[in-house]
C-alpha cells in the first residue's frame, strides 16, 4: 500500500511539473520533437503530442473565427434581389421511356 501511495504521489508530481513547464514556456518553445528524443516516457510523448494538437487547434480557431477579416465588401444588398427574375421549376418529368 505504501508503494502504491508513493507511486501515485510521484506521478502526480511529475504531471504537475510538466503542466507547469508547458504553461510557463512560450508557444514556440513548447514544441517537442518526439521522434528524435527516445528518452521520453510514454506519458511525456502523449503530453507532447497533445501540446502540438492544442497549438494547431488554437491556430485553426483564430482562422475560423474570422475576427481579422473584413467581408463587408462582399455583402449582398437585399433590395437588389427584387430585380432577379424568379425561375419556375419544370415539373414535367416523365420516366415512361425508361421502362420501355
Amino acid at each position: 500500500m505504501n508503494r502504491l501511495l508513493t507511486s501515485a504521489i510521484f506521478i502526480t508530481f511529475i504531471s504537475i511539473t510538466l503542466h507547469a513547464e508547458s504553461n510557463s514556456s512560450s508557444e514556440t518553445n513548447t514544441t517537442v520533437n518526439v521522434e528524435n528524443n527516445s528518452t521520453l516516457t510514454k506519458a511525456e510523448k502523449q503530453l507532447a503530442e497533445q501540446i502540438k494538437k492544442e497549438q494547431k487547434f488554437a491556430k485553426e480557431q483564430r482562422f475560423y473565427q474570422g475576427d481579422e477579416y473584413d467581408l463587408s465588401a462582399h455583402e449582398v444588398d437585399p433590395n437588389s434581389l427584387d430585380s432577379i427574375p424568379l425561375i419556375e421549376p419544370d415539373y414535367d418529368f416523365n420516366m415512361d421511356d425508361v421502362y420501355d
